[in-house]
């Protein structure tokens, strides 16, 4: 089956499980608390509140600042913001990072956290693509080693790496038993495999293992399409890219992640492909219906849910934990690859510097209490000191790995202070302007690879559609939302990377 029609499959199983939820569940409703324009209050220069109404139990706070905001109000984001305060349990505000966009029941860069005896848990919180997320990974050469054979190591990279639409690799088979280990291990099981190493997984947050997994909830279905696509990028906005260390911003915290100005980087961005994708569309009709027996009143079914504590909140977070776990051993089996290319193109090695979630609900602890942190498109960042820093790190505080489009630039940041507000979270990246159908409407005439190489970066796409779906022009400029989070003290600069060469999915 062609990368098109299997993508196509995939909208139209998804599309028939939503209907067919809601054809067959009836869920108390209450109206959304805002229709249309959501006013804000300003705080201060960065944060911006939603004032609680109707339906909401919090407020809701908004990181931006006046050159962002109207990215942030043409379309409906601000809506979820507010929708998502009207989840039973609900702790502090409903959260909005800088790179905020339309989302499937939550906002893309929302974060809400819920108290553990009377929240919920929302697949619409976590998304599709759980535990979609990105890791650095920092080398041993500089620009001078790589520059003669950038165009080598690109397509040594693709080559060794599949993407697009249902890529699968062939060579890595998995048998049932492997992908329940897998799926419970996580790190733990590619180490044991002589895919990763004790060091990877020391610098993977959760150490590369969300606990609570259990295999045994996940559709067969499910297993049958991650099955064969460990190691492998996925389409949409994920990306291998090599990068070079372009500006040095705190020496100390930059020393400790081992970076340093001139150095070659690579980052790795994708999450748990299939498998990820089907346990979410096989739990919208189980938390709808959860919705209905618990009478939870739904603003938007988007945000069906059920309580924590529920046998139904339960098995989904068991199933979520384990496409998690796969996410983790998906991205170290694509280090493992880039590994040999690294050393056979150049001679070199690559160290892991840090692994951070995206699309994830996790049992966390802050401001005293137990809550279960919901980050759809956010990233942690936990200060210094903090206890699930890796000790490599506990006097700077966690990497947070910001990417940006594949024109400009990303940044490494570190967790701070101010991060206690936000439950530890910052943003996962640039956020998109622009949906993947109007970036192809405007720029599907232009050869945006060429224009790319035109600035310096080479791209090989599995397609060229999807290199036109993620044009930089499509993205906010990562600068300008790293600039508010810098502000709002959730994470400080560390490093500036400037992309070299990158393969799309």
């Amino acid at each position: 089956m062609s990368r098109k029609k299997r993508k196509k499959r995939e909208k139209q199983q998804t599309r028939a499980a939503e209907k067919a939820a809601r054809k067959k569940v009836r869920v108390p409703y209450a109206p959304p608390p805002y229709a249309g324009a959501v006013p804000l209050e300003p705080v201060d220069g960065v944060r911006w509140r939603i004032r609680a109404r109707g339906a909401m139990k919090v407020d809701g706070l908004v990181y931006s600042d006046e050159a962002l905001l109207p990215d942030l109000q043409s379309d409906r984001s601000l809506e979820q913001v507010a929708n998502v305060a009207t989840l039973p349990g609900i702790v502090g505000h409903s959260l909005a990072m800088p790179d905020i966009h339309w989302g499937y029941g939550f906002p893309i860069g929302g974060v809400a956290a819920f108290d553990m005896e009377e929240g919920v848990v929302s697949p619409g919180g976590v998304g599709y693509d759980i535990n979609c997320g990105v890791r650095l990974l920092a080398s041993d050469v500089g620009l001078g080693d790589v520059k003669p054979k950038l165009r080598q190591l690109t397509d040594a990279l693709f080559d060794a790496i599949p993407a697009g639409v249902g890529s699968r690799r062939e060579e890595l088979r998995l048998s049932h038993r492997d992908l329940d280990e897998l799926m419970s291990d996580g790190l733990g099981w590619a180490t044991r495999k002589r895919l990763g190493t004790k060091h990877d997984a020391e610098h993977v947050e959760e150490g590369g293992q969300l606990k609570g997994a259990d295999p045994s909830v996940v559709s067969h279905r499910a297993k049958q399409r991650g099955g064969a696509q460990l190691g492998t990028l996925g389409s949409g906005n994920h990306f291998a890219e090599v990068g070079i260390v372009e500006a040095i911003y705190d020496e100390e915290a930059a020393a400790a992640f081992g970076l340093r100005e001139g150095q070659i980087t690579l980052m790795i961005h994708s999450g748990s492909r299939g498998l990820g994708h089907q346990v979410c569309t096989d739990f919208l009709q189980t938390m709808l219906r959860a919705a209905g027996t618990y009478d939870i009143p739904l603003v938007d079914r988007q945000l069906c849910c059920a309580p924590i504590r529920s046998e139904e909140g339960a098995r989904y977070r068991a199933a979520m934990a384990a496409a998690a776990n796969f996410a983790f051993v998906n991205r170290q089996v694509m280090t493992h690859w880039a590994r040999r290319v690294f050393d056979d193109q150049l001679g070199g090695t690559l160290t892991t510097v840090y692994d951070v979630c995206h699309n994830i609900a996790k049992e966390e602890e802050h401001r005293g209490r137990k809550v279960l942190v919901h980050r759809k498109g956010a990233t942690r960042a936990l200060p210094k000191g903090h206890p699930l820093v890796p000790p490599a790190y506990a006097d700077v505080g966690q990497p947070v790995i910001i990417p940006g489009d594949m024109g400009r630039y990303s940044f490494v940041l570190r967790g701070g202070e101010g991060s206690a507000e936000t439950f530890g979270s910052a943003c996962h990246g640039a956020g998109r302007v622009l949906s993947r159908s109007e970036a192809k409407r405007r720029f599907g005439k232009t050869d945006v690879a060429k224009d790319l190489a035109g600035h310096g970066v080479i791209v090989r796409g599995a397609s060229r559609a999807t290199v036109v779906e993620e044009a930089p022009l499509a993205y906010k400029d990562v600068a300008d939302v790293v600039d508010v989070v810098a502000a709002g003290g959730l994470a400080g600069k560390v490093a500036k990377l400037r992309p070299l060469a990158v393969v799309k999915g």
